[in-house]
């Protein structure tokens, strides 16, 4: 039992730590409690990060940030105009500043996140969600995007009538009749 109260997780006199309404154990400052590696992962990308008046370039943000999977991938979104900064479409080299709103179009999905800290280095996901505000839509749920028509392989070519029931499946009905139209034409 000693231990546990030289470590924080119980107070002296024995009673349960308090929380937040979240569950999170608070400090005695009230600021919520992080492990040590967390913390000293924290203190790092701070360290790396800018220092006061130095700005940061957006596609090394969202690289560090972990958006994007890589830094050329986030250079190659801000030059097909799929990266916006407070709605305007910027270049990769565009620095950053603290409150600004980034509006990433990725992978299918929108992201659209604030600028709470300023990081040039890559950092594990547990701290680069810190900085920043997520305020993008949810994504759309599993069943909305089922796979349309999977054939069995060795099935061989499809019929006239499966290859119009796929169509159908797809949601590309329109592209089936006018297909049926241009073949009865004479």
């Amino acid at each position: 039992m000693a231990s546990e109260q030289d470590e924080g997780k119980v107070p002296a006199d024995g009673a349960a730590a308090p929380q937040d309404a979240s569950g999170v154990p608070q400090g005695a400052s009230g600021v919520p409690r992080q492990d040590p590696g967390t913390a000293a992962a924290i203190a790092a990308a701070e360290a790396a990060g800018p220092q006061s008046g130095e700005s940061v370039r957006v596609d090394s943000w969202i690289w560090a940030v972990r958006l994007i999977k890589t830094r050329s991938q986030g250079a190659t979104a801000c030059k097909g105009g799929h990266v916006r900064v407070n709605g305007d479409r910027v270049k990769p080299a565009h620095s950053l500043r603290v409150g600004d709103e980034v509006r990433l179009r990725h992978e299918g999905r929108e992201r659209v996140v604030v600028v709470k800290r300023l990081i040039r280095k890559r950092v594990g996901a547990p701290i680069a969600v810190q900085c920043y505000v997520d305020n993008s839509p949810p994504p759309p749920p599993r069943e909305a995007v089922a796979p349309a028509g999977v054939r069995d392989r060795g099935a061989g070519r499809p019929t006239k009538r499966d290859r119009r029931d796929m169509e159908r499946l797809r949601g590309l009905e329109s592209l089936a009749r006018a297909r049926r139209d241009a073949e009865t034409r004479p």
